[in-house]
C-alpha cells in the first residue's frame, strides 16, 4: 500500500508539475507577437492577457490555466491512493505554473490552476462560489471582486460541506498564491525603490 501510494504521488507530482508548466499566457501572447511578461503587470496569466491582448485573445488562457489544475487533480484522483493525492497534484500544477520549467521558471499567480483543481476536487463547493462570484459580481458590476471573494473565501465555503482535513488542504495550495502575490509586491517594491535611485 505504501509503495503504491509513493508511486502515484511521484507519477502525479511530474505529470502535475510538467502541466502547470505549459505556458499558455506566454504562447497566446506569442501568437500575437507580445511577449506577456514584459506588458502590462508582467504577469503571464489570465488578468493580464486580458489587459494586454483583448478579452477574446484572453479566452484561451483562462480555460488553459483552469484546465491544467482540473487535468493535475484528475490525474491524482485516477492513479488511486489516498484523497489527498488529488491535492498533491494540484499543487504540483500550481508549482508548475508559478515557475515552469518550459518558461524560464517566471510564471503567474496560480490562482486559475487552483480554481480548476477544486473544480475536481471539491465540486459543490466550487459550484457555491461560482454562484457567490456571480452575485458579487453582480453587486459591485466588477468580475475582479468577484472572483477574488469567491476565490479567497472558498476555504470558509468548503468548510460547510467537507472535513477539516480537506479544509486545511486547501489552505495549503492556497499559501502557494500568497506566496507568488508576496514574491510579485517585493519585486514590484524593488523596481520602484530603483526606479527611484536612478532618478535621484
Amino acid at each position: 500500500m505504501i509503495e503504491t501510494t509513493a508511486l502515484a504521488v511521484a507519477v502525479t507530482v511530474i505529470i502535475g508539475y510538467l502541466l502547470g508548466s505549459v505556458p499558455v499566457a506566454v504562447l497566446v501572447g506569442q501568437t500575437r507577437g507580445v511577449d506577456i511578461r514584459a506588458v502590462g503587470d508582467r504577469n503571464p496569466g489570465y488578468w493580464n492577457a486580458k489587459e494586454s491582448l483583448g478579452r477574446r485573445a484572453a479566452v484561451p488562457v483562462f480555460v488553459g490555466d483552469v484546465a491544467k489544475g482540473a487535468l493535475a487533480a484528475a490525474v491524482g484522483l485516477l492513479l488511486g491512493g489516498p484523497w489527498w493525492v488529488g491535492y498533491v497534484g494540484v499543487a504540483a500544477a500550481m508549482v508548475g505554473h508559478a515557475w515552469p520549467v518550459f518558461a524560464g521558471f517566471r510564471g503567474g499567480r496560480s490562482v486559475l490552476t487552483f480554481v480548476g483543481g477544486m473544480l475536481v476536487l471539491a465540486p459543490l463547493p466550487a459550484l457555491v462560489a461560482a454562484a457567490v462570484c456571480v452575485l458579487v459580481t453582480l453587486a459591485t458590476r466588477r468580475f475582479a471582486i468577484g472572483a477574488r471573494v469567491a476565490v479567497f473565501g472558498f476555504p470558509l465555503i468548503q468548510a460547510l460541506f467537507e472535513p477539516r482535513a480537506r479544509v486545511a488542504a486547501t489552505g495549503a495550495l492556497m499559501s502557494i498564491i500568497g506566496l507568488r502575490f508576496a514574491m510579485a509586491a517585493y519585486a514590484e517594491r524593488r523596481a520602484t525603490a530603483g526606479g527611484a535611485a536612478e532618478r535621484g
